[in-house]
């Protein structure tokens, strides 16, 4: 499960707030397991950082085995001038464990920020050089381009503490499809990603502001992540439902 929630981050620089962190318990119902996720965002002068770590436990919590992290850096040195909204975005991907392998992408581009007069609605729109290496293969990026687009909503419908947020990604990338050993191996160039999320502050009510409740549904195509406990993968469309828990500190 790849996350990416830039959107909150942006919003709370925009309304003068410096860092966050989260932590996220979903249930995956494809995967049938727990994924446990940490993110942390901080604004500065140049700019921000956001960074956040998945950990999969496809049967308990004594042992995990897959793990996936993001680390981005976007540089603004001029974020008082009419060029404020556009950043330059430096960012590293890696995977490791049974599913994932050993793998790692390098991307530098730029991001445009856009918002409504309050801030409720912000949308920020990245392109990116893409670099991916695996162990096997130095570079397996056969067109090494990267479209992410990153939404986020506040107070959704007029509901308070009621948030929509979540992103889409599109990039080029070499992928081998077998659905079984005696199948032909098949390749395909491009790969989707989105994963929309649903959070509402449930502890608004009972004096625990920290406490959220919602879920994510995973929509990919020709994602190897989609399975990432078989050994055998496939390619085309899948849809993985999430449901969990956020607490913000």
């Amino acid at each position: 499960m790849k996350k990416k929630l830039l959107v909150a981050a942006m919003l709370m620089a925009s309304l003068g707030l410096k860092a966050q962190t989260n932590i996220q318990e979903m249930y995956d119902f494809n995967r049938g397991h727990f994924t446990t996720t940490l993110e942390m965002f901080k604004a500065d002068k140049w700019g921000s950082t956001f960074f956040f770590n998945d950990i999969y436990h496809p049967n308990d919590f004594t042992f995990p085995t897959d793990y996936y992290t993001e680390i981005a850096r976007a540089f603004n040195f001029w974020q008082d001038s009419k060029l404020g909204a556009l950043s330059l975005h430096l960012e590293w991907n890696g995977g490791v464990g049974l599913g994932y392998g050993v793998s790692n992408a390098w991307l530098v581009g730029c991001e445009y920020f856009l918002h409504n007069s309050d801030f409720t609605n912000t949308f920020t729109f990245e392109l990116m050089y893409k670099n991916i290496r695996t162990l096997a293969s130095n570079d397996i990026s056969y067109i090494p381009i990267q479209f992410t687009f990153v939404w986020g909503m506040q107070n959704l419908f007029g509901v308070k503490g009621l948030t929509f947020s979540g992103f889409l990604d599109i990039w080029g990338e070499k992928q081998q499809w077998q659905e079984t050993l005696l199948s032909s191996v098949e390749e395909t160039d491009w790969v989707i990603l989105s994963e929309p999320q649903i959070w509402y502050n449930v502890g608004q009510h009972f004096g625990c502001e920290n406490l959220n409740i919602g879920g994510e549904v995973e929509f990919a195509y020709n994602f190897s992540g989609a399975y990432p406990t078989t050994y055998y993968n496939r390619k085309g469309f899948t849809i993985a439902p999430c449901l969990g828990i956020k607490w913000n500190f």
